[in-house]
């Protein structure tokens, strides 16, 4: 499979938890700021962004567990791809480089993880960027009856492991190509050639891609239950910027959001998903307000 690689940046494996190596992209100098991508992309969706701020920030870009060019372990239980372990990646990354604080901003999957390192380490995240997505026990709850259609993917996902990966593998262009060319609703996040790396990176990783869905409808949704139950929140300034989805859903996102973020700053964009490749300029300027906070 062909890799692209964000232009100026280093490249390096650091062990994630239980040593899975990580593909790790750096470059800048200043306070630590690690970019976490979505499906069905890889860390390359940042280039645009992290170019834009290296300037005051150690820009950190890795490719999530069982995504890219990172280690794909086989699920040997559901810790293996759920977000805390996911988020442990991302403090030891830091830690590895040299930073026991920094910034997070995550788009869709990554900012789950994000969400996952602001409640188990809210001693390393100073801040925490979310990107066109709603945290995992939200998600399952506003999702009813027939508008429960877009979000289709996540119910395949969530079935016992065997038949979603084989049915998935079995028409893999097809799956995450629908993904890219439905929801890049802005026309130009990504050339046919970059669209064809995202499409070839996840059929390679179809097995760990499924686990991470899985996870989100397992012990993540457990995961979030208990912290809801025992009052735990993002202890840190957030910002959401996102697609209204809750005004054609039915429901107030802002809010959802701000009972996990009593420091919350929610902002509607007028953008498709893939928001950081279509318009960089605003991620980037939605990112450098929210350091600055």
């Amino acid at each position: 499979m062909n890799t692209l690689a964000i232009e100026g940046f280093d490249y390096r494996t650091i062990p994630g938890a239980g040593g899975i190596g990580i593909n790790v992209a750096v470059a800048g100098s200043g306070p630590a700021l690690v970019l976490l991508h979505g499906f069905p992309q890889t860390h390359y969706m940042w280039r645009h962004v992290a170019r834009r701020l290296t300037d005051a920030h150690t820009v950190i870009v890795p490719d999530l567990r069982g995504y890219g060019n990172s280690g794909k372990p086989i699920a040997t239980g559901p810790e293996t791809y759920s977000k805390r372990t996911m988020a442990e990646d991302i403090v030891q990354i830091a830690r590895d480089l040299g930073f026991s604080r920094f910034g997070v901003v995550g788009h869709d999957r990554g900012a789950l993880v994000g969400v996952r390192a602001g409640l188990d380490h809210p001693e390393a995240v100073a801040y925490l960027g979310i990107l066109d997505v709603l945290p995992t026990l939200d998600t399952w709850e506003v999702l009813h009856g027939v508008d429960a259609k877009i979000a289709w993917h996540l119910f395949l996902m969530a079935q016992p492991a065997g038949l979603p990966e084989r049915m998935i593998a079995a028409v893999g262009p097809d799956f995450f190509a629908s993904f890219l060319d439905g929801w890049d609703t802005d026309g130009a996040s990504f050339t046919p050639a970059e669209r064809d790396y995202y499409v070839a990176s996840s059929i390679a990783a179809v097995d760990s891609i499924v686990a991470d869905y899985r996870a989100t409808a397992g012990i993540d949704l457990e995961l979030d239950r208990a912290d809801r139950a025992n009052g735990v929140q993002l202890a840190m300034p957030v910002g959401v910027i996102s697609q209204d989805w809750g005004s054609q859903l039915g429901f107030d996102a802002a809010a959802l959001w701000r009972a996990w973020a009593p420091d919350l700053d929610y902002q509607a964009i007028d953008a498709g998903h893939f928001m950081a490749e279509a318009k960089p300029d605003q991620i980037a300027a939605f990112i450098t307000a929210l350091a600055a906070r």
